[in-house]
């Protein structure tokens, strides 16, 4: 995904008005159910009987991922709030649209493995939208700059959970396959459309930050 060639520092809404609208995309992402616009990658698939066991391993795996997909939602459109120019406005809304395939994805497998999503969401998107807002506020390069280091380190943390989900759990791991290879995308985008590496404390905290959202998630 290419950015724009528009540099335009003219907004077609007023600051105020994106954030309502921000705020309006938040509400709908804790608390309604979101249609995806592609077919899960799960759909379809012929599955094993999953063991008591695994499948609480797989849920709570996938309730993980919602998390993370909720948190997305937020970050870009913080981000997006916070942009110079209305090309990167666009290009973190394009993103977030396309992420939330991923967010109805996750929720659906998690309904399908009994399971529930997160108690916590409004909290997770909180956070994540002040993350978003304070990259956001940093200047343009270092907002996508720490676009690439929040899809590299979520690549990474998709990655450990293709080895941790129960080997017969087919439909899990095809959705989460996808993710990962559209989350490197994003990267990959945000990295040709300018960004600038994160200083090594910044990546630090984004890591601690990630470790106690993955850690709770699982479990509440």
């Amino acid at each position: 995904m290419q950015l724009p060639g528009n540099t335009t520092r003219v907004p077609s809404l007023s600051f105020g008005d994106r954030a309502l609208a921000a705020v309006e995309s938040g509400l709908r992402t804790v608390f309604t159910k979101t249609r995806a616009t592609r077919p899960s990658p799960a759909a379809g698939l012929q599955t094993e009987t999953l063991s008591t066991i695994d499948t609480a391993d797989a849920g709570a795996l996938m309730r993980v991922n919602h998390v993370g997909e909720i948190c997305a939602q937020a970050l870009y459109q913080s981000q997006a709030l916070f942009s110079r120019t209305e090309a990167l406005q666009q290009h973190f809304k394009q993103s977030a649209q396309e992420e939330l395939d991923h967010l109805a994805w996750t929720a659906e497998r998690v309904a399908q493995l009994g399971t529930h999503t997160s108690h916590l969401a409004p909290v997770w998107w909180l956070g994540a939208f002040a993350w978003g807002s304070l990259a956001g506020a940093a200047g343009d390069r270092w907002s996508l700059g720490f676009v690439v280091e929040t899809e590299r380190q979520v690549e990474a943390h998709l990655a450990s959970h293709l080895d941790r989900l129960p080997a017969g759990d087919t439909a899990s791991r095809v959705i989460v396959d996808q993710m990962k290879r559209e989350e490197a995308e994003h990267a990959e985008a945000a990295l040709a459309a300018g960004a600038a590496p994160l200083p090594a404390p910044v990546t630090g905290l984004m890591r601690l930050a990630a470790k106690v959202m993955t850690t709770v998630a699982h479990r509440v």
